[in-house]
């Protein structure tokens, strides 16, 4: 049986990015595995949304989000006690944002923080039977700062290896999200980076920020990083308009960036480039060579360039149409 579906797990929440005046704001979805696997339908890519979103207005309008691209969530959550988390995105001049926090009102803890392995469970049998059609299980690390979904994430990584599924790991680094979780609020940076980096001992693929990788790491050489995992995973540093530094399949290489003037926000950049990658590794069947690999990582980083093209993280994904005719016109 070929495997070709991608389960991404992790938080699903609300983008409330300031416009360039920083007075207004806009709602956008948001959350990296939500964002991969959306960005992955655009390319014909079958995805599932594995995580919890409050039953408020939010989680229900995320949902219809979810059925129009087609993404599967039989395995969604719903909290009716806990929202769906609204992060605050401020943008400098040249589109490139950063967080300013939550917007709490009087909640302490936000839904995607409840992701339970006991409602997994429930359902196990049609879990499983996904899990023998699924390729990549891919996620990120923010679901560590929560002890519920930690332990929900764990069993699914497992299950994941149960059934040979290949894991893939986006670092995504976000302080704020432990600083103020309350399972994680008083444990200090070092401890975090310690529980990050053994928990990225699961991956077969990593992909990373060329500053987590200093801080993770001490170490900006993708095969020095790779040397030092359990699992030898393929290891890809992103460093903003810089050219990209891999080691995937044994090859080493680098890929430049195309960089444009016309970018508006760069929210969603880096998921829209892992669900490009991760749609040539499919397509390829793992590419075995320097050229292929280039392919995969220039059609990988023109699809996070064009979603930095609009605002907000799924709206402005491309699907395959829109990143052949920029290979054509090559013109920004």
């Amino acid at each position: 049986m070929k495997k070709t579906k991608v389960v991404c797990i992790g938080e699903a929440l609300i983008d409330r990015i300031k416009n360039k005046s920083n007075q207004e704001f806009t709602d956008f979805f948001g959350g990296a595995p939500a964002n991969v696997a959306c960005a992955l339908k655009k390319l014909q890519i079958d995805s599932a949304f594995i995580g919890c979103l409050g039953n408020d207005q939010f989680g229900k309008k995320f949902i219809e989000q979810f059925k129009e691209l087609e993404v599967n969530i039989n395995f969604l959550q719903l909290a009716n006690n806990l929202p769906t988390r609204i992060v605050k995105v401020n943008r400098d001049n040249a589109g490139d944002r950063y967080f300013s926090g939550f917007d709490t009102c009087s909640n302490t803890v936000f839904a995607d923080e409840a992701l339970d392995r006991n409602i997994i469970k429930k359902d196990i049998k049609s879990l499983e039977k996904f899990f023998l059609k699924t390729k990549y299980f891919v996620c990120g690390t923010n679901i560590l700062s929560s002890s519920i979904s930690a332990e929900s994430i764990h069993f699914l990584l497992n299950m994941a290896n149960k059934f040979d599924v290949k894991i893939i790991i986006d670092l995504n680094w976000r302080e704020v999200f432990w600083d103020f979780a309350t399972s994680s609020s008083e444990t200090s940076k070092k401890e975090r980076v310690d529980l990050i980096r053994n928990f990225l001992n699961y991956a077969h693929i990593l992909k990373l920020a060329k500053e987590e990788a200093i801080l993770f790491f001490d170490n900006e050489n993708p095969f020095g990083i790779s040397e030092k995992m359990f699992n030898r995973p393929d290891v890809i540093i992103t460093d903003g308009a810089n050219p990209i530094v891999w080691f995937i399949n044994g090859v080493h290489g680098i890929t430049k960036v195309v960089n444009s003037t016309k970018i508006i926000d760069t929210t969603g950049g880096g998921d829209a480039f892992l669900a490009g990658l991760i749609s040539q590794l499919i397509e390829f069947n793992y590419p075995s060579n320097e050229s292929q690999i280039q392919n995969c990582v220039r059609f990988a980083s023109v699809c996070g360039l064009l979603t930095c093209l609009g605002e907000g993280a799924i709206e402005p994904q491309p699907n395959y149409s829109k990143v052949n005719e920029f290979f054509g016109s090559q013109i920004l």
